[in-house]
Order: structure tokens, then sequence, then C-alpha cells
């Protein structure tokens, strides 16, 4: 039987465990990246285990999150991350040097290498031909000292894509098509993998729009061969000698198959509040539109910028909408401001923010109170853009350069939308190359005696504790279903700076949920939380774990667990459980007390029972099971990842 693109890359790097659907395998990490929200958390636990130099290929730590310096808190974390990269073997990219995703795969990506990164959208590498996944920083600190980064063998779901993308319809909308038929749970425990004729037509920027957003659909990853496209983006950005051609075998199997026709494709938005809440612009077409954001790391590419330009050129944005563009890096940046594309945005009436994250973490630009905000970013989640209220769209460049003319939600491959057409711009066939925000680590000798600072911002993470044999704990919160990271802790101006204070950003944990929520668990600690089905999808933070184990939560107990999160549970030594009967969620309230006993003998057998008292009658029994590689269960017994790893 023939292999998947991704199937040959695993057997490449595979350490531990066989290629079995379901079973944990370890592989050979060959890249790391970290941005400044996550980083700080990564590089301490990274110091905590002594070793003294990465053993990546190459290991990159990016400011991109945290830009916004209204204090002295993201500029200690920025100096702090700059001083153990240098010390350590990581390479650095400064703040303004742009998005970790778009920078990473002009400058670093590689066909066929691994690559995690402590950001949920790392799987953007797969539009280059990478197997890149998003991970915990925690496992990226163990990727970094040359330990192995395990997972379950991923299934396969192939996406055939034919004919070709017609005018006012983009790459986004080709991944909004397939969060359509999916959903955001569709691609758990799968790798995504992009084949058919369709595959040639489209760049490797657009290629990287739609693996970037293929993480809401919960997948380990989605990749796309490399082929004459990658070679040739490549060859543009100096690297040509990064080439390598990858394709899946003509007889390799896929657990499921579905189809997109490019040529039958339309514009699209995913409504509020779910990237999967997908429906076609004809039915969007009577509402009034307050806000308009061009960027992140799905849609800030220079064909994204270009694009946007060329459609505003000589125009006005409506007077009732505010249009902020965010370029996705220093290249795209300064190349805008060489042709001529900058000027087109700015005099169309456009604000220019800094190459960064910016709106879509909530960091500045939010929008008015229960203001329309059309946005080209990946993630419309309940509150994520800094306004509690704001009605958030996902959308394509085209739809959003369309929609800021005329102030309402307008289809740009209508009869009277003005066209994209780039060619009216005079761009090099080679990307303008400057690295001047990017730092060089030191020498092993001169790391010797590098000094690494820490500000008064920065506190340790958590003590964890060896998983105990018997745990009784009262519900402190009941959730339902998608809860994502955003909603356990938010993201924000008001957040973020605080990242690497475990002890402060507990006050906001669940705020979006419940309020209350952190004062009732430091009052009812040791507490368990119950949750619905996809638990935890969304953003890699591991911050969703550190602040409830920081809050005494020890377990969580849901219908269905996104992976990341899961994995990030267990690195901090909290037990993830699954309903064996999705009906007994209805059985347990919050409030309620539960007993889990036997732990210990259940790890082994993979399920438990948890009791809770009843008012009248025997206690009610809830069957319990533990989806645990053995590794998993040896880290819950030894406190978490970071013990168990010092304990090799």
């Amino acid at each position: 039987m023939g292999m998947t693109i991704a199937q040959k890359i695993i057997k490449e790097h595979l350490l531990s465990g066989e290629m079995v659907r379901g079973s944990e395998i370890g592989l050979k990490i060959d890249q790391t990246l970290t941005q400044d929200a996550t980083g700080t958390m990564a590089y301490l636990e990274f110091e905590s285990m002594g070793i003294p130099r990465v053993k990546t290929e190459r290991s990159v730590a990016y400011i991109d999150h945290n830009t916004l310096q209204s204090g002295f808190m993201n500029a200690d974390d920025h100096r702090y991350i700059q001083t153990v990269a240098a010390k350590h073997g990581i390479w650095y990219s400064r703040p303004g040097n742009g998005i970790c995703h778009q920078v990473h795969y002009e400058r670093f990506g590689i066909p066929g290498k691994t690559l995690i990164g402590s950001d949920s959208h790392t799987p953007t590498g797969g539009g280059l031909g990478m197997l890149a996944m998003g991970a915990g920083g925690m496992d990226v600190a163990v990727a970094m000292g040359g330990g192995a980064y395990c997972i379950p063998m991923p299934g396969m779901i192939k996406v055939e894509l034919t004919g070709r993308l017609t005018g006012g319809v983009s790459a986004k909308d080709v991944i909004l098509d397939v969060l359509r038929q999916l959903s955001v749970k569709g691609g758990v425990g799968y790798i995504v993998e992009y084949a058919g004729p369709g595959v040639e037509t489209l760049s490797v920027p657009e290629r990287c729009t739609i693996t970037n957003m293929g993480a809401e659909l919960g997948a380990t990853t989605s990749i796309f061969p490399s082929d004459a496209a990658t070679k040739a983006f490549l060859e543009a950005q100096g690297r040509a000698e990064d080439f390598r051609p990858l394709a899946s075998d003509p007889d390799a199997e896929y657990d499921k198959v579905i189809s997109v026709d490019l040529s039958a494709l339309r514009p699209l938005a995913a409504c509020p509040h779910s990237p999967d809440n997908v429906k076609p612009l004809s039915e969007l077409s009577d509402i009034r539109v307050d806000q308009v954001c061009i960027g992140s790391c799905t849609n800030s590419s220079l064909t994204d910028m270009l694009r946007a330009a060329s459609m505003l050129k000589g125009k006005k944005i409506a007077d009732t909408v505010s249009l902020s563009i965010s370029p996705g890096s220093r290249q795209v940046f300064s190349m805008l401001a060489e042709c001529g594309a900058l000027t087109d945005l700015i005099d169309a009436g456009a604000r220019v923010l800094e190459c960064a994250c910016g709106p879509c973490i909530g960091m500045g630009f939010s929008p008015n109170s229960a203001g329309v905000s059309l946005r080209t970013f990946n993630r419309n989640f309940l509150g994520r853009s800094g306004t509690k209220d704001g009605q958030v769209y996902l959308v394509s460049p085209e739809t959003a350069a369309a929609s800021a003319l005329t102030g309402y939600i307008t289809d740009p491959a209508g009869p009277d939308a003005p066209q994209a057409d780039i060619s009216i711009y005079d761009v090099p066939e080679k990307f303008r190359i400057n690295d001047s925000g990017i730092i060089a680590p030191l020498d092993e000798e001169a790391a010797k005696d590098a000094e690494v600072i820490k500000g008064p911002n920065i506190k340790p993470f958590p003590e964890t504790e060896p998983l105990a044999d018997k745990i009784d704990a009262s519900v402190i919160l009941k959730t339902g279903d998608n809860i994502t990271t955003d909603h356990i802790m938010p993201a924000g101006s008001r957040i973020l700076p605080y990242r690497s204070n475990i002890p402060y950003l507990s006050q906001f944990c669940f705020e979006v949920v419940d309020p209350e929520f952190p004062k009732r668990a430091q009052e009812m600690a040791p507490g368990i939380i119950i949750g619905g089905q996809n638990y935890g999808q969304g953003s890699s933070r591991e911050h969703a774990a550190l602040v409830p184990l920081y809050l005494g939560i020890k377990a969580v107990i849901a219908k269905s667990f996104a992976r990341i999160h899961a994995a990030n549970l267990v690195n901090a030594g909290i037990l993830p459980l699954i309903f064996e009967d999705e009906k007994d969620y209805d059985r347990i309230q919050q409030g309620d007390a539960l007993e889990l006993a036997d732990i210990h003998a259940g790890l082994k057998e993979g399920r438990i029972i948890a009791r809770c008292p009843a008012e009248d009658g025997p206690d009610i029994e809830i069957p319990l099971r533990m989806e645990l590689a053995d590794r998993q269960k040896d880290m819950l017994l030894a406190g978490g990842l970071l013990k168990y790893t010092a304990g090799l």
C-alpha cells in the first residue's frame, strides 16, 4: 500500500511507536517556534531542564503577540526571551518583524521537515510541505531539548481539489468550505491532505492560508504537496537549496475523502461565533459593517495585501467603516511600500498597523459595542476581539475590501464589485529579503557567560504534584460544547501582558463563561470541571491548563477533548476523563461532590468510576474512560511532563 505525504514524513522521523492509527508515536522534531504570549513559559520550562543548548536544527522565538507596550510587562518578557534565546541557541525575531507563521514559511520553512510551535496555527507550514503542528509550550521545550514529540498516530483525510478559483473567490473561501463540510471537530484525530488537479493552481501563500485555518478543524495538521509552486516560492525567497519534491503515492489510502470544486466555489463568511458557522455572502448582504480588519497569520501575505489594495485603489472607504491593515511581515510591508500599494491603501482611508497579530488576539482595534467586524482572521470566538458583544465575521481579503467600500457585507464576485488585479503593481519576481529583524544566537563559547534577564512580572509556573490514588473534589464549573481555550484563558490587551504571571492571570480564568469561577475555585479547591463536546478547542495556549492547575483543578471530565488541550492537561498533571456514556453528562451538576477512587488501578485499565452522593438512595456511579498513552499515564503519576522528563 502506498503512503500519503504526511505518512512519508512521519516514517522518516519516527523515533518510537508504530504507525497504527490511534497508537502513540514519538517524532524527531527538526524545527520549533514560539511566540511571546506562550514563549516565556516555554523558555522557563526549557531552562528548568538544565540543557545548555537546543538540539533542533532550527528554533526561532518570535515577538508578535504582546507588542502593545503600555507598561513594563511586555517589554520585560521580550528582553527575557531575547536573552534566553541568545544563550541557548535560538534565533530571535524582533517585535515588528512579523507574525511568526508568515515569517517562518518565508524565511525558515523547509518541505519534508517537522515543525512544532507553541501556537495552534503552526500548521501554516503545511502549505510549504512541512509536517507542522501546534503544541503546548512544555512539548516545545522538550523538543528543543532533543526529546520526541508524542502524538496519537493520526488518520488521513483527503481533500480533492478540482477546477480553478474564479474572480472574487480566494483561498480563504476554500478553507471556509472545508469547515462547512467537516465542522470545527471534524478534523480531530486526522491530518488533512490536499490533492487533485486544483492544487497546482494555488500559490504557496494561498496554500498557507488554507493550512493555517485548518487548525479550526481540530486537525493534527494540514499539508500540501511540495511541487513546482513550492520550488518557485523558495527560489523567490533566495532559498532554492531548501526545495524538496513531495507527493503522495498514487495508491495511498485515506480514511475520508471530500472534494471542493474551485470553479464552482463562491465567496463565503464564517458568522459569529464559530469558524464553522459558514454561510454564502448572498445571505448576508443586508448586514451593515462597522469595522474591517485585513491581516493576521491567515491572510497577511503580499498577494493578500495587493489584492485588497488593487480593489481600493482610487476609492474611499465608507464613512461608517474603520479599516485596518496589518502586513504579515517586514518583507511584505516593505514590498507594499516599494510598489505603491501601501499608498493606495492609505489613500483609501486604511489605518496601517504594526506587522503583528494585533486585533486577532484582542490586542487593539476592538470593534464598537455590538459592532460588526469583518476580519480576514481565523477565529471569531465570543469576546476574542476584545469586545464582549462584538459580531465578528471571517472573510477573504477581497470580501473585506469590497465591504469596506460599501459599508455592507458585499460579494466581491458580484457584478458591481471592483475586481482584484495585482498586475497593476510592478512587483519583482524575487522577494525583497531583509532579515535585519532576525537576530542569530550567540556561539557556544560566548553563550557560556551570557546573562538571562528576568523582570519582576515573570513568575515560575505552578508546582505540579504526582497524581493521587483518590480525588475528592467539587464540581466547580459545568460548561457546554465547544468550550475554547479563549473561554478558559482569554487573550486581549488587559490580560496578555500577564502571560508569565500565573497568579495574576488566574483572576481572568473562565471570565467569559462565569466571572465568579476563580473565586469559587479557590474557595472550594480541590475542584473538577465538567465539559461537553470538543472541550478546549482553539489555541494551543498551555495557560488554559496551567491556570486551572493553579486554581486547584485536579480533573476535567468531558464528552470529548480537543487534541492539544488534552495533552496540555496531562503535561500539567491534570487528569482528563471522558464520559463512557454521554448521557451521564446530565447526571452531574455544578456544585456536586465527586469521588474518584482507585485511580492508579484505573490508569492501567483505562477506566474509573466517579461516585456522586445522591440525596436519596445509593450513590450515582458514572463510568469514565481515559484515552491516554502509557507514557501519559506515567507522566500523570510523576506529576506532569517536566517532572517525568527530569526523572528519565
